[in-house]
């Protein structure tokens, strides 16, 4: 016997996610109700100048109430290819495009209760362009050597699981 979803019952309909809970049979046949959170997905980027520096976002983000230091992404738009998503993301939030990335990896942000799955890219052939940020967002552009930001990881400053692993997976793929 396997789990089996028996029942999903919408809670939420937000603007980013759905909230739902889930009935679920367990093996041993009895019910359990679990959270679930529907997330369209997202995509991120970890961009880098020619000067070898990391392109990031600073942003005030709710969940933590706090300011957080990022690489750039957001969201998909219905049917976005990921890989544009990362390239429009890029442009939006930071004021630079490329037209060439690279795939580096995928990552479910909480496997737990959500769906999410963000695709991270990289790009080492950045363009000025401009920024186009949303009504609601304001962002400072800031860069970063990869030593600087490994650095301000291991202290606790950056707590973003999408920076930690692209950053952390961009300096594995530069050391091979």
């Amino acid at each position: 016997m396997d789990y089996q979803r028996i029942n999903r019952r919408l809670e939420h309909k937000g603007r980013i996610v759905d909230v739902y809970t889930d009935t679920i049979k367990l093996p041993d046949g009895r019910e359990a109700e679990w959270d679930y959170i529907d997330h369209k997905g997202a995509s991120a980027i970890v961009p880098v100048n020619s000067e070898g520096k990391i392109i990031m976002v600073r942003q005030y983000r709710n969940a933590p109430e706090r300011y957080t230091l990022e690489i750039p992404a957001g969201g998909l738009n219905r049917g976005e290819d990921r890989k544009l998503a990362a390239m429009r993301e890029l442009e939006e939030e930071t004021g630079y495009c490329t037209e060439k990335v690279e795939h580096l990896l995928d990552l479910y942000t909480t496997v737990a209760f959500c769906n999410e799955l963000i695709s991270i890219y990289y790009t080492e052939d950045l363009k000025p362009s401009k920024q186009h940020l949303d009504e609601d967002e304001f962002v400072e552009v800031e860069a970063y050597t990869l030593e600087e930001l490994v650095t301000l990881i291991l202290n606790g400053t950056i707590q973003d699981a999408k920076t930690i692993s692209a950053i952390l997976a961009y300096k594995a793929k530069k050391n091979l």
